[in-house]
């Protein structure tokens, strides 16, 4: 099929051509013979009047013309691909489509790797694409690029629908030989005066749902360690004195894994709504 004179099957070889830079690795890629794709780069430099990839030592490079293009046609061909894996009648067990999903490691270690593991079984075809939040989300939300987003309610944005998904306890987590957390609870004054991890999300900053409570309470603390992994939290916790607050089915889940343990929270604190954001 052909838009304006371009083979549309021509997009998906230079899609492949560019992640791979290799005309042989690209044709083993579309299980294409080696001369098929070299004809394909060739049409796609007569279309676009550009070289698109050249030979720098034995290894090809984009132009910077190929480099502008890179996005857009991804864009494009992620949009075909929603759009043909749409049926009235969806079949888990034969779809092959890919769900592409932006939330949290959070989410990621506690519900999605759970999920992934169903679907080996009940769903074998279908692909899950995660990525962390990133300021493109609701560009890329409209756009169809990615097909839900997971996130806080705090954090929603736009007029996308959006519905609970499943309410949050937070809980403290600290070392398990940490002597504060001995007894099995932790007293405000015991969590205010120790050093705490504070975690932060995406590329704005946006203080963790936990710990924005925190701040909205007036709770002062020492941080003296902050990242944007939560699951990075029990690395910064184990030998230490700090305490975090997590999400609790995450804490549960490291546990058995890191040398921690959770106790309460020694404050009133509302369940973290859990949100989920798609376009309609």
């Amino acid at each position: 099929m052909r838009f304006k004179g371009l083979d549309l099957n021509l997009l998906v070889a230079f899609d492949v051509l560019l992640n791979t830079r290799s005309v042989s690795r690209a044709a083993e890629r579309v299980n294409l013979s080696q001369p098929a794709m070299s004809a394909a780069l060739a049409r796609l430099r007569e279309y676009f009047g550009d070289e698109l990839l050249v030979l720098q030592g034995k290894r090809m490079h984009p132009t910077a013309f190929a480099n502008e293009l890179v996005p857009q046609i991804k864009g494009t061909l992620a949009q075909l691909e929603a759009m043909l894996a749409k049926s009235p009648n969806f079949d888990p067990m034969t779809s092959q489509r890919t769900f592409r999903i932006v939330t949290s490691d959070y989410v990621q270690a506690s519900i999605i790797v759970p999920l992934v593991a169903e679907l080996a079984v009940e769903a074998p075809g279908i692909q899950i694409d995660c990525q962390l939040p990133n300021l493109t989300i609701p560009q890329h939300l409209e756009e169809g690029l990615i097909d839900v987003v997971v996130t806080p309610e705090y954090i929603v944005t736009g007029d996308n629908p959006a519905y609970e998904l499943y309410r949050e306890p937070q809980v403290v987590i600290g070392a398990r030989d940490n002597p504060v957390l001995a007894k099995g609870s932790v007293t405000r004054e015991e969590f205010e005066a120790a050093g705490h991890v504070a975690v932060v999300i995406g590329e704005r900053l946006i203080a963790s749902f936990a710990d924005r409570q925190l701040e909205l309470m007036g709770v002062k603390r020492r941080i003296e360690v902050t990242t944007s992994v939560f699951t990075l939290v029990p690395w910064l916790i184990e030998r230490t004195g700090r305490l975090a607050l997590l999400h609790r089915r995450l804490a549960v889940q490291l546990e058995s894994r890191f040398a921690i343990r959770h106790v309460a929270v020694p404050y009133e604190f509302p369940e973290m709504k859990q949100m989920l954001v798609y376009n309609a």
